[in-house]
């Protein structure tokens, strides 16, 4: 089962203005191949299938916990296209749209209309291109080996992509969410790579970084490695996947620094609120009327 904190693992920049070529660009890291989506439902689906959890118990924690914190990396993902997507920086707009004005106009020259389309200004579970996610995507052979081998490459191929999506685009606040991802997913690629030299004798993380470019490069990600985020395995569990330091030990392929598991969650940052758009109808009712929901819902709770 799994536990939910109403907190982005980072707080993100509120959008200066609206981006949706970017918020488009954005969505690789989320449904598209080597997105969030492909490492959570990877790693997920491998420790549901996990054979040997007590016997090989290090290993099927570093795969469960790993998989929990992608939860929150598609959480993040998707903020940071909703934060691209919105016209008035998560500010309620102002009743009176006339639809006949086409208030969405601006849309139709935007590269995935289907954001405001199908999805209400807001992020969907597709790639830049508008493909959507789907379970082919998903590898879990149940060979321990093989699918730390495939989660190493499929970290590296992630980490590709978010640097080709981070020279797309200067946005605060899709830059700010890639350098974290950069940093993070640097951590997992060392942890299946570590995993795999206790099994084999190969020294993968001599493989890192791929591309071959230190995360040192871009400010957003430095900044959070001087936070030692670089260094730290979260466990997210309050009581469990406590084998995690056998593996997780030694030193970041990063700088030679020592690495540590860490209990419990980052400490995060706020939710991103995209607020009311009477343009999309969402969500339908206008603010004052949520409030008057609310304060009813309240009253009776009373």
């Amino acid at each position: 089962m799994f536990l939910r904190i109403d907190r982005l693992q980072i707080e993100l920049p509120m959008p200066k203005e609206q981006d949706p070529n970017a918020a488009a660009a954005v969505q690789a890291l989320l449904g598209g191949r080597f997105g969030e989506m492909s490492t959570l439902m990877n790693y997920m689906y491998q420790s549901f299938n996990f054979r040997g959890k007590k016997a090989l118990k290090p290993y099927y924690d570093l795969i469960a916990n790993i998989a929990t914190e992608e939860l929150g990396h598609i959480e993040l993902v998707a903020a940071t296209i909703n934060a691209l997507l919105a016209k008035n920086s998560g500010k309620d707009q102002e009743e009176g749209v006339d639809p006949v004005a086409a208030p969405l106009g601006f849309a139709k020259d935007a590269r995935n209309t289907a954001h405001f389309i199908a999805g209400g200004a807001n992020s969907l579970v597709m790639g830049s291109m508008g493909e959507h996610w789907h379970g082919e995507y998903v590898f879990t052979s149940g060979n321990l080996i093989l699918d730390l081998l495939h989660n190493f490459f499929l970290e590296v191929a992630a980490r590709t992509h978010k640097l080709r999506v981070y020279e797309m685009t200067d946005n605060p606040v899709a830059r700010e969410m890639i350098g974290y991802l950069l940093v993070r997913g640097g951590v997992h690629a060392a942890a299946y790579g570590k995993a795999l030299e206790t099994l084999t004798g190969v020294e993968m993380t001599k493989l890192l970084p791929i591309p071959r470019i230190d995360n040192s490069r871009f400010p957003e990600a430095k900044k959070f490695m001087d936070l030692g985020f670089h260094r730290n395995l979260y466990r997210f569990s309050p009581e469990d996947y406590k084998d995690l330091g056998l593996i997780w030990r030694g030193a970041s392929p990063e700088d030679g620094s020592e690495v540590v598991v860490v209990d419990g969650p980052p400490q995060g940052g706020p939710v991103f609120d995209a607020g009311h758009d009477a343009a999309e109808f969402a969500p339908e009712f206008h603010p004052a009327e949520l409030y008057e929901i609310a304060k009813k819902l309240y009253e009776k709770a009373k």
